[in-house]
């Protein structure tokens, strides 16, 4: 087989430098693929101490980075190139005679203009970072989102370094109820420290608290379950303001600032909005392709009840391979964060068992595709029991 990466950035990973200043939860044992870190052991990499937790920073540059630069993967790394869409050569997704045998297409652009690549599978590891959710109730836009979105980031900025001058003393608002949005807010007080009129709100949708602080001292992942306890620390101290019950529909301005709207009601007017709800995949690339999709999560059907954010957290979803992730077109897989669709639930440990598998499916190996090669820490490493009911919650990372 002969792999060819396309890598839309300037360097593998190039999307982890949006959120380079964010600590990851999962320690450095959980991050590191056990053939990667073989390959990079024979080229004298040291591998960092399997207990820190990396910053994705420090994963870029102490892991992604240096496997990117081994021989066998940087001859076949084009990096600026971007694949635009995916099909089948001569065959649009309506075309049915001779279908199986036909080579993908993929389209690419890159530094020399576009062109086509012709393959005889695909594998689809794009993530979703660059399509988050929106802010609105409803799944699309809020009213007003994308006129104001000069004044609106999505995901988790930079507050204490190069967005500093967009968010000190100003008032921010931060609208989700997972992690990224604590560390958003923690960032914002922490900024407060320094730029001391910043005013800090935070809106969830939840009509309580007690389910997103999560597992505090009896979280798996230590460094999540610290998160959950400063965030609620900072609340009790009021130095963030907060807002349930917000089901945003509408986004105004006023002669005060930007307003937001749930139903009748309307928070105070700020200056910056900070989104963090989640993401979804962009599937718009492979429209000419026959893909299988749950309808719900936009993950691949089989897959879909073993991520259901609503029964399962990324510490009991068991490992998977081809067998769950295959499509009607034969030979194309969406693998990573992009496979779980809109799902939370995603371990990076599994993924990379999705991926060993896959290859090996493509590699005409069945036995190793079915075989599981990975066992997931002892209780899980996402689960969490967050209050008496001992329901568990949802996490990412």
């Amino acid at each position: 087989m002969t792999p060819i990466i396309f890598e839309a950035g300037e360097v593998a990973g190039a999307n982890l430098y949006q959120w380079g200043h964010v600590r990851m939860f999962s320690p450095w044992r959980f991050n590191i693929d056990k053939k990667a870190g073989e390959l990079l052991e024979r080229a004298g990499w040291i591998a960092p101490l399997s207990d820190a937790y990396p910053t994705g920073h420090e994963l870029l540059t102490q892991y992604l980075q240096p496997l990117a630069e081994l021989e066998p993967i940087k001859s076949r790394l084009h990096t600026k190139s971007r694949v635009i869409a995916v099909s089948r050569a001569a065959h649009d997704v309506m075309k049915n005679r001779d279908r199986a045998a036909a080579p993908f297409l993929l389209r690419v652009r890159g530094p020399a203009g576009e062109h086509d690549v012709l393959a005889r599978a695909v594998i689809d590891a794009s993530g979703t970072y660059t399509t988050p959710n929106w802010m609105g109730a409803h799944g699309i836009p809020a009213l007003g989102e994308e006129e104001f979105k000069a004044q609106i980031a999505y995901g988790i900025p930079n507050v204490l370094g190069d967005a500093r001058q967009r968010y000190a003393n100003r008032r921010v608002l931060v609208i989700g109820g997972g992690h990224s949005a604590f560390n958003a807010l923690q960032d914002l007080v922490k900024l407060k420290s320094s730029a001391p009129r910043t005013q800090v709100y935070w809106a969830v949708r939840s009509a309580t608290l007690d389910r997103i602080f999560g597992g505090g001292e009896n979280d798996q992942l230590e460094e999540r379950g610290k998160l959950g306890l400063v965030i609620r620390q900072l609340m009790e101290e009021r130095r963030i303001e907060v807002f349930t019950n917000v089901n945003v529909d509408r986004v105004s301005t006023s002669n005060d600032g930007l307003l937001v709207h749930t139903g009748a009601t309307t928070l105070p007017a700020v200056d910056e909005i900070v989104v963090a709800t989640g993401f979804r995949p962009d599937l718009r690339l492979m429209a000419e392709l026959r893909l299988e999709l749950d309808p719900a999560t936009e993950s691949p059907v089989r897959l879909a009840p073993m991520i259901d954010p609503n029964v399962h957290s990324c510490g009991t979803v068991r490992p998977h391979g081809a067998a769950e992730l295959a499509h009607p077109d034969e030979g194309v897989f969406v693998v990573g964060m992009k496979s779980y669709g809109r799902a939370p639930t995603f371990l990076m440990l599994t993924g990379y068992e999705q991926v060993r598998s896959v290859v090996a499916w493509i590699a005409g190996d069945r036995e190793a595709a079915e075989r599981v090669e990975l066992e997931l820490p002892e209780t899980g490493v996402c689960s969490t029991q967050f209050d008496r009911t001992s329901v568990q919650k949802s996490c990412c990372n």
